[in-house]
């Protein structure tokens, strides 16, 4: 693991007209490290995603992606885009491709590989979130887990030095979220770098190694999975973790 952070943010502000989405956000995230921001709905988790995959404008603060400042209007965003993984909410799957087209079509554009070079990275991937027998099926025949994880096989093909996920359970029906939470639990072991939104507690507790919650656009309490969702020493968390735990 080296010294400076895959991921630095610096003094992050990001407004919506008058009103203050992201008040001053600091956060680093190391190579290799998962970082779970969790918060009530509105306290600023995926904007702050979309924030750090340059969907939206920043208003103040600064976005180091391995030192370099990505924030920085001047750069090509979609160049930088491309060090950076993300699956949203929605599957966001072409329906008129294959799952094995889908995963495939970043390689060829974003990297420019050939046709079959593309094809067997996709077919790889797809084995690897345990769906290669699924590669021409087309995502209207796919279940909603495994609609997720192709998503995420898209994400990985653009072999991305961070992978940001965001609720990515929360569209699924409840029998379908443990095997995308598996999925994502095995990329971490496997060294990914993570930054994911989200509300499931017990996830978070036994996989990220650093838990932030955010409410009204602030971090209120960082620092370890377990002391946090454990032990916060914050009110405002420990009121959250009582109505989550509670619901």
């Amino acid at each position: 693991m080296t010294d400076q952070p895959v991921l630095s943010i610096r003094g992050l502000r990001k407004n919506y007209g008058d009103r203050a989405v992201l008040i001053g956000i600091d956060l680093d995230v190391a190579e290799h490290q998962v970082v779970a921001l969790i918060g009530p709905s509105g306290s600023g988790k995926s904007t702050l995603l979309r924030c750090v995959d340059l969907l939206e404008d920043i208003d103040d603060g600064q976005i180091l992606l391995d030192g370099r400042d990505i924030s920085d209007p001047r750069i090509d965003a979609d160049a930088a885009r491309r060090a950076i993984g993300m699956v949203f909410q929605a599957y966001n799957l072409f329906p008129h491709m294959t799952a094995l087209a889908n995963v495939a079509m970043a390689p060829r554009v974003v990297h420019g590989l050939d046709r079959r070079t593309a094809e067997q990275r996709g077919r790889d991937l797809l084995e690897r979130v345990g769906l290669g027998e699924s590669a021409d099926a087309y995502p209207d025949r796919l279940s909603g887990g495994q609609q997720q994880r192709v998503a995420i096989a898209r994400a990985l093909a653009y072999q991305p030095r961070l992978l940001l996920l965001d609720e990515i359970t929360s569209a699924l029906d409840p029998e379908l979220v443990g095997e995308v939470l598996e999925l994502v639990g095995e990329l971490a072991a496997g060294g990914a770098t993570i930054v994911m939104a989200t509300h499931e507690m017990a996830f978070a507790r036994d996989v990220a190694d650093t838990v932030c919650f955010l409410d009204g656009g602030v971090v209120v309490e960082s620092g370890p999975a377990a002391q946090v969702l454990n032990a916060p020493t914050q009110d405002r968390t420990r009121v959250f973790l009582q109505r989550v735990n509670r619901s």
